[in-house]
């Protein structure tokens, strides 16, 4: 595109709804669509800004960002627990901005949620507390007892049906929130911060329930949290909010594997391994003595779904290869990681190793040489 046609590309009105539609045929088949969606808060505090964004039917779809970022707003604006300053907000292409108080009973009967702090009832059995939302819909007795049971079995909770939230593990009590949420066949499940709470084996033990539940019953699951290791092992697709704005979205694969905001590297931070400070005290720019190693450093963004051939890489190298740190993961079949090498003794400079190494990671950097 020539300059010329670039500004004049930029001054462009943006497409229309139905232009939008119709260049993206996939938006039609959107579960969840989000369109310039915009939330302010006293007039002045602007929690959400022109969100376009649409999610698929049977997908679990990640919300991330840092405090005050949006998520929350964003997630409730789905069953209307927030009503949209601007914008809509489409459920099966239908807006349901316009929806009276009838029509936002069934559709909040559509969509289920659970929370951090699981708000189960502590005067009430786990039977009791699951029971309840059908209870208040008037559905009948013999009905009520079949769908608790069925769901308390779901969830693994059929042997705790008379205990009390008090006599419950913190996982126990949020799959209490699970299987409530589920009372009325959801096709929509939303999760705010649902494993915050809980332990790092207790939240694993969540999410395999979640993707199973998203598995079996076909669940359009939407979740926000601040923890990256769960959007990494359940989602399919992830969000970046910043300020109320999109800053960056995609398959988990792409954004974990290759940020491209700084607040997504920000928050991908914990699950990165930096320069450990041993050998970062001991890098040096350039060789100090005649068997000073070269130290690369190789990423792997998973943009080649095959692992890394060490054997090849090593052998192409020269000379001894070292690694000094790092490791590989598959996240949806694509291999992400970084290798830190060492390399002394080969024919190659470093410019010529760099390149070489490139043949087999996506990103390669020389970070200098140790002794």
């Amino acid at each position: 595109m020539s300059a010329a046609n670039a500004r004049l590309h930029d001054l462009a009105p943006a497409p229309s709804h139905a232009e939008q539609t119709e260049l993206h045929p996939d938006l039609n088949r959107a579960h969840v669509r989000f369109i310039n969606l915009g939330k302010t808060y006293d007039g002045t505090v602007h929690a959400l800004q022109g969100i376009d964004l649409a999610i698929q039917r049977g997908e679990v779809f990640g919300i991330i960002g840092r405090s005050g970022a949006g998520k929350s707003s964003l997630i409730r604006t789905i069953n209307r627990l927030e009503q949209p300053s601007s914008g809509r907000v489409l459920i099966d292409q239908v807006d349901i901005g316009s929806f009276d108080e009838d029509h936002l009973v069934a559709l909040r009967r559509r969509i289920g949620m659970i929370f951090q702090h699981f708000n189960l009832m502590s005067a009430k059995t786990v039977w009791q507390n699951v029971e309840l939302p059908l209870k208040v819909a008037g559905v009948p007795q013999a009905q009520r007892a079949r769908k608790v049971h069925e769901l308390l079995e779901l969830v693994g909770l059929q042997d705790k049906h008379k205990a009390y939230p008090a006599q419950l593990s913190g996982g126990q009590k949020q799959r209490v929130g699970i299987a409530r949420a589920l009372v009325h066949d959801p096709e929509i499940l939303l999760c705010d911060e649902a494993t915050s709470a809980l332990d790092p084996e207790t939240t694993q033990s969540i999410l395999g329930l979640l993707r199973e539940i998203n598995q079996r019953l076909g669940l359009t699951i939407v979740l926000i949290t601040h923890e990256m290791a769960v959007i990494r092992d359940i989602c399919h697709r992830v969000v970046v909010l910043e300020h109320g704005r999109i800053v960056e979205q995609g398959p988990v694969w792409q954004v974990f594997g290759d940020p491209q905001h700084e607040v997504s590297k920000t928050l991908l931070a914990p699950l990165q391994h930096g320069l450990p400070p041993e050998l970062q005290r001991r890098l040096q720019p350039t060789p100090a003595s005649a068997d000073a190693a070269l130290v690369l450093r190789l990423q792997f963004t998973g943009s080649d779904t095959l692992e890394p051939d060490l054997a090849a890489l090593f052998s192409a190298l020269g000379g001894r290869v070292r690694l000094l740190q790092g490791g590989v993961e598959r996240i949806q079949g694509h291999a992400l990681g970084q290798l830190l090498l060492a390399v002394n003794g080969s024919p190659h400079n470093a410019e010529e190793l760099r390149k070489r190494a490139a043949n087999w990671a996506q990103q390669v950097e020389v970070l200098g040489y140790v002794v």
